[in-house]
């Protein structure tokens, strides 16, 4: 799926977009059913759905949500309801594209749509995935599947490159668990920031350590991502998902281990959240 200087890229700038990572039908269906659920979210006016393995629910919406303007902004785990989302999660182009990466042997850790629709007032502070998912080493792949064109009026993901290969930042304040990096770390990411931007059916290759964030929606065409995360097989995870699936630890390239491969690296372990999303724990954080 890539070629050596994609390879090369993604681990010089922490980040690679590769077009086509799904098929014209597999794209199709996948945004068809988050249409439906969309639509669903209408009759409900707070976070709704039968709960995940930890009991949250399994749909999030903002609290700007309403029956005329929709504000759904996370779906945890779809490959655990939707075959075809659990089709493209499991074995589909993107899924050999991280093979390229951190294969040969890969699982599957948890997957998320996060979903910012026209009118939202969703973002996403800055942060590092491993400082959510800390694992015995950081191979370890997010990928973000753009179910609609990613613009930067329309909220798409910005990264600073090359972050990846800096230190793990806290997401704690004092004893606090804010889900973010500290404001002044953020100003000196913001600096460097590039937007990062693909049409439907692209995937984002992000390392886990890349710090990266997101501004609202700001244009009147939605913008979804379909989010999978994926390890080596040797690296296991050191903290409790913080959306556990019924999935995790599936192999979906290769084979399993039963070695951990450990690398020199100290984090935190976070908190866990205790709502539907993490996008509550932020917005809860930054009131303070």
């Amino acid at each position: 799926m890539l070629d050596r200087e994609q390879t090369a890229r993604f681990w010089r700038d922490g980040y690679l977009v590769v077009a086509d990572a799904v098929t014209a039908d597999q794209l199709d269906r996948i945004r068809r059913r988050l249409d439906a659920w969309v639509d669903a979210s209408r009759a409900h006016d707070g976070p709704f759905g039968a709960p995940t393995l930890d009991g949250k629910p399994r749909f999030d919406v903002g609290a700007e949500h309403r029956s005329d303007r929709p504000a759904l902004r996370r779906v945890n785990n779809p490959s655990e309801i939707d075959a075809d989302y659990h089709a493209v999660m499991a074995d589909s182009r993107m899924t050999d594209a991280v093979a390229d990466l951190i294969g040969p042997n890969v699982k599957h850790h948890h997957c998320k749509i996060n979903l910012k629709l026209p009118g939202s007032r969703t973002e996403v502070a800055w942060h590092q995935d491993f400082a959510y998912t800390p694992h015995t080493n950081d191979d370890v792949v997010t990928a973000l599947l753009m179910l609609d064109d990613m613009t930067e009026s329309n909220g798409c993901l910005k990264v600073a490159p090359g972050s990846h290969r800096g230190p793990v930042y806290s997401l704690f304040d004092g004893p606090r668990f804010t889900g973010f990096i500290a404001p002044e770390v953020t100003r000196e990411l913001v600096a460097r920031e590039i937007p990062v931007l693909g049409a439907a059916g692209s995937v984002c290759l992000m390392h886990t350590r890349l710090a990266h964030g997101s501004d609202p929606n700001r244009s009147d065409r939605p913008r979804g991502l379909y989010i999978c995360v994926y390890s080596a097989a040797d690296a296991l995870p050191i903290a409790r998902n913080p959306m556990p699936s019924r999935h995790e630890g599936t192999v979906v390239r290769g084979e399993a281990t039963r070695v951990a491969r450990m690398s020199a690296v100290a984090v935190e372990i976070p908190e866990q959240p205790v709502r539907a999303s993490f996008f509550a724990v932020q917005e809860e954080a930054a009131a303070r």
